[in-house]
Protein backbone atom coordinates (compact mmCIF):
# COMPACT_ATOMS: atom_id res chain seq x y z
CA UNK A 1 0.00 0.00 0.00
CA UNK A 2 3.13 2.32 0.93
CA UNK A 3 4.30 1.73 -2.47
CA UNK A 4 0.90 2.07 -4.15
CA UNK A 5 0.94 5.60 -2.59
CA UNK A 6 4.19 6.63 -3.73
CA UNK A 7 3.26 5.92 -7.28
CA UNK A 8 -0.14 7.52 -7.07
CA UNK A 9 1.88 10.81 -5.93
CA UNK A 10 4.68 10.51 -8.59
CA UNK A 11 1.47 10.34 -10.88
CA UNK A 12 -0.43 12.66 -9.40
CA UNK A 13 2.63 15.24 -9.81
CA UNK A 14 3.11 14.25 -13.46
CA UNK A 15 -0.46 14.83 -14.18
CA UNK A 16 -0.63 18.04 -12.60
CA UNK A 17 2.46 19.68 -14.58
CA UNK A 18 0.49 18.33 -17.69
CA UNK A 19 -2.48 20.28 -16.85
CA UNK A 20 -0.63 23.34 -16.18
CA UNK A 21 0.98 22.93 -19.68
CA UNK A 22 -1.71 22.68 -21.50
CA UNK A 23 -4.08 25.87 -21.04
CA UNK A 24 -0.13 27.67 -20.79
CA UNK A 25 0.27 26.44 -24.42
CA UNK A 26 -2.97 27.38 -25.82
CA UNK A 27 -2.71 30.68 -24.50
CA UNK A 28 0.91 30.99 -25.96
CA UNK A 29 0.13 30.11 -29.64
CA UNK A 30 0.89 32.82 -31.86
CA UNK A 31 2.10 32.22 -36.08
CA UNK A 32 5.27 33.03 -37.74
CA UNK A 33 4.62 35.64 -41.13
CA UNK A 34 5.36 32.34 -43.05
CA UNK A 35 2.27 30.95 -41.43
CA UNK A 36 4.04 28.46 -38.84
CA UNK A 37 2.66 27.94 -35.59
CA UNK A 38 4.26 29.28 -32.34
CA UNK A 39 4.63 29.19 -28.53
CA UNK A 40 5.51 32.52 -27.04
CA UNK A 41 5.41 33.07 -23.67
CA UNK A 42 6.77 36.25 -22.79
CA UNK A 43 5.10 39.42 -23.48
CA UNK A 44 6.44 41.84 -26.26
CA UNK A 45 7.39 44.56 -23.72
CA UNK A 46 9.41 42.08 -21.71
CA UNK A 47 11.21 41.24 -24.68
CA UNK A 48 11.64 44.64 -26.13
CA UNK A 49 12.87 45.14 -22.81
CA UNK A 50 15.50 42.42 -22.36
CA UNK A 51 16.59 43.08 -26.36
CA UNK A 52 17.27 46.74 -25.26
CA UNK A 53 19.46 45.97 -21.91
CA UNK A 54 21.60 43.36 -24.20
CA UNK A 55 22.32 45.85 -26.72
CA UNK A 56 23.33 48.38 -23.87
CA UNK A 57 25.93 45.62 -22.84
CA UNK A 58 26.86 45.69 -25.79
CA UNK A 59 27.94 49.07 -26.26
CA UNK A 60 29.14 49.44 -23.29
CA UNK A 61 31.90 46.61 -24.09
CA UNK A 62 32.52 46.29 -26.97
CA UNK A 63 34.18 48.89 -29.62
CA UNK A 64 31.83 50.92 -32.18
CA UNK A 65 32.86 51.57 -35.25
CA UNK A 66 33.30 55.72 -35.78
CA UNK A 67 34.25 55.81 -39.62
CA UNK A 68 31.23 57.77 -41.32
CA UNK A 69 31.61 56.38 -44.37
CA UNK A 70 31.43 52.64 -42.99
CA UNK A 71 28.52 53.98 -41.01
CA UNK A 72 26.66 56.13 -43.64
CA UNK A 73 26.93 53.07 -46.34
CA UNK A 74 25.29 50.45 -43.20
CA UNK A 75 22.60 53.26 -42.55
CA UNK A 76 22.05 53.16 -46.35
CA UNK A 77 21.62 49.61 -46.59
CA UNK A 78 19.65 49.61 -43.30
CA UNK A 79 17.01 52.34 -44.33
CA UNK A 80 15.06 50.62 -47.47
CA UNK A 81 14.98 47.24 -45.02
CA UNK A 82 12.79 49.05 -42.16
CA UNK A 83 10.52 51.03 -44.99
CA UNK A 84 9.90 47.74 -46.29
CA UNK A 85 9.14 46.10 -42.57
CA UNK A 86 6.90 48.86 -42.17
CA UNK A 87 3.78 47.61 -40.72
CA UNK A 88 5.08 44.28 -40.60
CA UNK A 89 6.48 44.73 -37.10
CA UNK A 90 5.64 46.83 -34.01
CA UNK A 91 9.19 48.84 -34.02
CA UNK A 92 8.55 52.76 -35.12
CA UNK A 93 12.12 53.16 -34.57
CA UNK A 94 15.34 51.39 -35.38
CA UNK A 95 18.84 51.84 -33.67
CA UNK A 96 21.76 50.96 -35.69
CA UNK A 97 24.99 50.47 -34.73
CA UNK A 98 28.81 49.23 -36.20
CA UNK A 99 30.87 47.52 -33.76
CA UNK A 100 34.72 47.05 -34.69
CA UNK A 101 34.39 43.28 -34.40
CA UNK A 102 36.24 40.89 -36.90
CA UNK A 103 33.44 37.88 -37.15
CA UNK A 104 31.76 38.21 -39.96
CA UNK A 105 28.04 38.32 -38.12
CA UNK A 106 25.06 41.14 -37.43
CA UNK A 107 22.22 40.48 -35.36
CA UNK A 108 18.75 42.68 -34.38
CA UNK A 109 17.07 42.52 -31.37
CA UNK A 110 13.68 43.02 -29.84
CA UNK A 111 12.73 46.51 -29.64
CA UNK A 112 14.55 47.62 -32.99
CA UNK A 113 18.00 47.31 -32.07
CA UNK A 114 20.62 46.44 -34.56
CA UNK A 115 23.89 45.14 -34.48
CA UNK A 116 26.80 45.31 -37.20
CA UNK A 117 30.30 43.74 -36.84
CA UNK A 118 32.79 45.17 -39.15
CA UNK A 119 33.58 41.54 -39.77
CA UNK A 120 30.65 41.10 -41.92
CA UNK A 121 31.71 43.92 -44.64
CA UNK A 122 34.38 41.80 -46.32
CA UNK A 123 31.83 39.16 -46.75
CA UNK A 124 28.41 40.66 -47.77
CA UNK A 125 30.76 42.18 -50.87
CA UNK A 126 27.63 44.17 -52.22
CA UNK A 127 25.07 45.84 -50.97
CA UNK A 128 22.65 43.16 -51.80
CA UNK A 129 24.55 41.02 -49.61
CA UNK A 130 24.65 43.17 -46.85
CA UNK A 131 20.80 43.73 -46.88
CA UNK A 132 20.36 40.31 -47.74
CA UNK A 133 21.97 39.82 -43.67
CA UNK A 134 20.33 42.59 -42.50
CA UNK A 135 16.52 41.56 -43.93
CA UNK A 136 17.66 37.89 -42.33
CA UNK A 137 18.06 39.21 -38.74
CA UNK A 138 15.15 42.29 -39.19
CA UNK A 139 12.95 38.61 -39.94
CA UNK A 140 13.78 37.00 -36.89
CA UNK A 141 12.62 39.98 -34.79
CA UNK A 142 9.05 40.00 -37.23
CA UNK A 143 8.57 36.35 -36.67
CA UNK A 144 9.34 36.81 -32.75
CA UNK A 145 11.93 33.55 -32.91
CA UNK A 146 14.11 35.39 -29.85
CA UNK A 147 10.65 34.98 -27.56
CA UNK A 148 10.10 31.76 -29.25
CA UNK A 149 13.74 30.38 -28.27
CA UNK A 150 13.10 31.90 -24.69
CA UNK A 151 9.98 29.64 -24.54
CA UNK A 152 11.42 26.63 -25.85
CA UNK A 153 14.08 26.75 -23.25
CA UNK A 154 11.47 27.04 -20.71
CA UNK A 155 9.41 24.04 -21.59
CA UNK A 156 12.06 22.36 -22.04
CA UNK A 157 13.30 22.73 -18.44
CA UNK A 158 9.58 22.05 -17.34
CA UNK A 159 9.50 18.36 -19.31
CA UNK A 160 12.71 17.48 -17.68
CA UNK A 161 11.31 18.50 -14.38
CA UNK A 162 8.46 16.57 -15.05
CA UNK A 163 10.73 13.65 -16.09
CA UNK A 164 12.98 14.00 -12.72
CA UNK A 165 9.54 13.57 -10.36
CA UNK A 166 8.82 10.66 -12.47
CA UNK A 167 12.21 8.69 -12.16
CA UNK A 168 12.40 9.34 -8.52
CA UNK A 169 12.03 5.61 -7.57
CA UNK A 170 14.84 4.73 -10.15
CA UNK A 171 18.05 3.74 -9.18
CA UNK A 172 21.03 6.53 -9.32
CA UNK A 173 22.26 4.67 -12.18
CA UNK A 174 19.43 4.35 -14.60
CA UNK A 175 17.99 7.66 -13.55
CA UNK A 176 21.13 9.49 -14.37
CA UNK A 177 21.20 7.24 -17.67
CA UNK A 178 17.61 8.25 -18.48
CA UNK A 179 17.95 12.17 -17.94
CA UNK A 180 21.07 12.21 -19.86
CA UNK A 181 19.07 10.89 -23.06
CA UNK A 182 16.10 12.89 -22.77
CA UNK A 183 18.70 16.16 -22.46
CA UNK A 184 19.93 14.78 -25.46
CA UNK A 185 16.73 13.99 -27.10
CA UNK A 186 15.34 17.64 -26.46
CA UNK A 187 18.57 19.20 -27.59
CA UNK A 188 18.66 17.11 -30.93
CA UNK A 189 14.88 16.74 -31.27
CA UNK A 190 13.55 19.81 -30.59
CA UNK A 191 15.57 22.86 -29.67
CA UNK A 192 18.07 22.66 -32.52
CA UNK A 193 15.77 21.58 -35.24
CA UNK A 194 13.85 24.32 -34.49
CA UNK A 195 16.89 26.45 -34.24
CA UNK A 196 17.27 25.76 -38.27
CA UNK A 197 13.45 25.98 -39.00
CA UNK A 198 13.65 29.43 -37.58
CA UNK A 199 16.87 30.21 -39.54
CA UNK A 200 15.70 29.27 -43.24
CA UNK A 201 12.24 31.61 -42.06
CA UNK A 202 14.28 34.64 -40.84
CA UNK A 203 16.06 33.73 -44.89
CA UNK A 204 12.62 33.97 -46.42
CA UNK A 205 11.64 36.41 -44.35
CA UNK A 206 14.99 38.41 -45.45
CA UNK A 207 14.79 37.61 -49.32
CA UNK A 208 10.97 39.37 -49.08
CA UNK A 209 12.49 42.58 -47.76
CA UNK A 210 15.04 42.92 -49.41
CA UNK A 211 13.29 42.32 -53.05
CA UNK A 212 10.78 45.04 -51.71
CA UNK A 213 13.56 47.34 -50.53
CA UNK A 214 15.27 47.33 -54.23
CA UNK A 215 17.96 44.72 -53.82
CA UNK A 216 18.57 42.03 -56.07
CA UNK A 217 16.93 38.78 -54.43
CA UNK A 218 19.82 36.84 -55.93
CA UNK A 219 22.32 38.56 -54.41
CA UNK A 220 21.12 36.51 -51.10
CA UNK A 221 22.65 32.91 -52.67
CA UNK A 222 25.60 35.37 -53.40
CA UNK A 223 26.20 35.95 -49.80
CA UNK A 224 26.13 32.51 -48.58
CA UNK A 225 28.65 30.82 -50.78
CA UNK A 226 30.94 33.54 -49.51
CA UNK A 227 30.00 32.99 -45.75
CA UNK A 228 30.55 29.22 -46.53
CA UNK A 229 34.24 29.85 -48.34
CA UNK A 230 34.76 32.35 -44.89
CA UNK A 231 34.09 29.45 -43.01
CA UNK A 232 36.59 27.26 -44.31
CA UNK A 233 34.16 24.39 -44.29
CA UNK A 234 34.50 23.72 -39.84
CA UNK A 235 30.50 23.95 -39.38
CA UNK A 236 29.82 20.73 -37.82
CA UNK A 237 27.13 19.01 -39.45
CA UNK A 238 23.69 20.48 -39.87
CA UNK A 239 22.27 17.62 -37.57
CA UNK A 240 24.09 18.91 -35.00
CA UNK A 241 23.68 22.94 -35.41
CA UNK A 242 21.09 25.27 -34.85
CA UNK A 243 21.95 26.81 -38.51
CA UNK A 244 21.33 24.86 -41.85
CA UNK A 245 24.41 23.96 -43.53
CA UNK A 246 25.51 26.69 -46.61
CA UNK A 247 24.37 24.10 -49.26
CA UNK A 248 20.77 23.80 -47.72
CA UNK A 249 20.50 27.85 -47.32
CA UNK A 250 21.42 28.22 -50.88
CA UNK A 251 19.21 25.35 -52.13
CA UNK A 252 16.31 27.01 -49.97
CA UNK A 253 17.30 30.61 -51.29
CA UNK A 254 17.16 29.62 -54.81
CA UNK A 255 13.82 27.82 -55.21
CA UNK A 256 12.08 30.84 -53.46
CA UNK A 257 13.63 33.79 -55.50
CA UNK A 258 11.37 33.48 -58.44
CA UNK A 259 8.62 34.61 -56.35
CA UNK A 260 10.28 37.83 -55.25
CA UNK A 261 11.32 38.89 -58.60
CA UNK A 262 8.64 40.83 -59.52
CA UNK A 263 8.65 43.07 -56.49
CA UNK A 264 12.57 43.96 -57.10
CA UNK A 265 11.67 44.50 -60.53
CA UNK A 266 8.68 47.33 -59.40
CA UNK A 267 11.25 49.30 -57.31
CA UNK A 268 13.67 49.44 -60.19
CA UNK A 269 10.81 50.61 -62.65
CA UNK A 270 10.20 52.95 -60.10
CA UNK A 271 14.07 54.42 -60.33
CA UNK A 272 14.25 53.90 -56.46
CA UNK A 273 16.98 51.64 -56.41
CA UNK A 274 19.40 52.15 -53.39
CA UNK A 275 22.96 53.28 -54.43
CA UNK A 276 25.11 52.52 -51.48
CA UNK A 277 28.84 52.30 -51.46
CA UNK A 278 32.05 52.33 -49.20
CA UNK A 279 33.69 54.22 -51.89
Amino acid sequence: MKRFGRICMVEAKKWNIVFFLIPLLLVACATSPLGRRQIVLLSEGKMNEMGAQSFEELKAKTPIERDPKINQYVQCVVAPIMEAAKGRVSVQKWEVVVFKDPSANAFALPGGKIGVHTGILPVAKTQAQLAAVLGHEVGHVMAQHGNERVSQGQLASILLGAADVAVKDMSDTQKKLLMTGLGVGVQFGALLPFGRTQESEADLIGLDLMAKAGFDPGESVELWKNMAAASGGKSPPEWMSTHPSSDSRIANLRSHIPEHRADYLRVVQSGRVPRCTLN
